[in-house]
């Protein structure tokens, strides 16, 4: 077996040298990259010795996206990685909701979390007992889960869909009578979405919330079109309608990437998780961020410690564990999303 290219300190610090968001949280400085280092060299020896992954969402820190991921990306992109995978162990380096999903999704496989902190408060907001009161109080809906819900709740419902393809997915569901979980926002995005796109559905939503994506409101927008009249504003469907449709783009982390990569503004205020942020100063250093953005503090609360003691000497409790007729009920939701997505 090959040994995993080691990266010095010097060659960390000029990947992270350009990252300045989060107050001091993901500021790099040759010191600090002087203890990530071996760190990381460790953490990419131990996953080749032990045939394991490493899942990145991309609002955590950028010593672990740059350093040891081996996929990064938003919710729907690692549901699909955590399928194609051939490693015997996956470490999903996010929250606890992703590490079921992938838990779901590749039962056979060990998955260990990492993260000191594995809520979610939009997860924490509904459960299955819920969820099934909620069936019972509107029979004949199809209920659809975002994913940041746990793996009982994605038993209890009958698709899951991800901020990347809520909408399509939405729009292919042949009943028009749709009760959405848990997120209120994004639920009422998704009517104003449709209604847009000229399409009925009856629909209900819960009232969760992210803790992050609560925090922007018009002032934010009103401030920054003043100061940079040039700067797009790009903002995530789980933010307040408001936020959304005063909004030159929405869409999920990877959507929100790929439209500042591809549109010609320099000038941009991102209404997300401060990890996209970082991704975008240090893969194009081109493009200028105004404004601040937010932490999300489960998803920073993974480190590069946890990832090596979870890959050296995890705990019962690092494993991710979903009781296996759970697993079934729930992969038919995670199943129907892939199926509702790749319909045309």
């Amino acid at each position: 077996m090959l040994t995993a290219k080691h990266i010095t300190p010097e060659e960390l610090f000029n990947t992270l040298r350009n990252i300045k968001v989060g107050g001091t949280v993901c500021h790099y400085s040759l010191k600090k990259c002087e203890e990530f280092a071996p760190l990381i060299n460790e953490i990419n020896d131990l996953k080749e010795k032990k045939n394991a992954v490493i899942l990145v969402h991309s609002y955590v820190s950028p010593e672990i996206v740059y350093g040891v991921g081996d996929y990064v990306g938003d919710s729907y992109a690692l549901s699909k990685n955590a399928m194609e995978t051939k490693a015997s162990t996956i470490v999903f380096s996010a929250v606890r909701f992703m590490g079921e999903t992938a838990k779901i999704l590749n039962p056979e496989k060990d998955v260990l979390l990492p993260g000191a902190l594995d809520g979610c408060t939009l997860a924490d907001s509904i459960n299955a007992t819920i969820t099934r009161k909620l069936r019972k109080e509107f029979p004949g809906y199809t209920f659809v889960c975002y994913i940041n819900t746990t793996a009982e709740v994605k038993a209890e419902c009958d698709v899951c869909v991800t901020s990347a393809n809520v909408y399509k997915v939405v729009q292919n569901i042949p009943n028009d009578k749709i009760y959405f979980l848990p997120d209120k926002m994004m639920g009422q995005n998704l009517i104003d979405e449709m209604q847009r796109r000229g399409v009925k559905k009856d629909i209900k939503y819960y009232n969760g919330t992210c803790a992050v994506h609560i925090e922007y409101d018009m002032e934010n927008i009103h401030r920054i079109r003043t100061e940079y009249p040039e700067a797009k504003i790009v903002s995530h469907p789980e933010c307040k309608p408001e936020v959304c449709q005063n909004s030159d783009f929405v869409g999920s982390t990877s959507q929100m990437l790929d439209y500042m990569v591809k549109t010609k503004a320099k000038e941009f205020l991102m209404l997300t998780e401060c990890g996209l942020s970082a991704r975008l100063q240090k893969e194009f250093p081109d493009k200028k961020l105004v404004g601040t953005c937010t932490l999300c503090p489960y998803m920073k609360s993974n480190t590069l410690e946890d990832i090596l003691r979870v890959l050296k000497n995890p705990r019962p409790e690092d494993y991710v564990r979903v009781d296996p007729k759970l697993i079934q009920r729930a992969k038919r939701c995670i199943n129907a999303m892939f199926q509702y997505t790749e319909a045309k």
